[in-house]
């Protein structure tokens, strides 16, 4: 998929059973910053709010963080994600693009404990970390082919 390299607008998503992170880019595709955390209800909710980002950031491509084991497979987690990432490009009419989201959790988890703030108690706040490091390994490796 090609999108022009002046301007890029990404919804980068860290898609859990209980939430799912939210991050966007600034205009020009260099910095992903975590906008909100959504609480799964159902699937129409779902959509609902991501659609509001949607429209509020005129947003070009959904980036979906895929749960790869460590071997490299895609295991039940990896498919449940696929599947609903399929049916909310469908509903939002926009194209989906994977990243391996191996660790970014752990990541998202050692940004917290450098700020001094306990993983435990911030779990949104962890998803909607993790969903910025997908989006920002998105924006980074998309740099490094040439913004295609």
């Amino acid at each position: 998929m090609i999108y022009s390299s002046s301007h890029i607008s990404a919804l980068g998503l860290d898609v859990g059973t209980k939430r799912i992170g939210v991050a966007g880019c600034d205009g020009t595709g260099l910095i992903a910053t975590g906008l909100t955390t959504i609480e799964r209800r159902s699937f129409a909710q779902d959509v609902d709010q991501l659609s509001h980002w949607v429209e509020q950031r005129q947003v070009q491509v959904l980036v979906v963080g895929l749960p790869y084991r460590m071997d490299g497979s895609i295991g039940f987690q990896a498919q449940q994600v696929q599947k609903f990432a399929k049916r909310l490009s469908h509903a939002l009419q926009l194209p989906v693009e994977y990243v391996d989201e191996r660790l970014t959790s752990v990541q998202a988890e050692q940004l917290l404990c450098a700020e001094n703030r306990a993983p435990s108690r911030h779990k949104g706040l962890i998803d909607r970390k993790a969903a910025a490091i997908i989006l920002q390994q998105w924006l980074d490796e998309r740099r490094s082919r040439g913004g295609s």
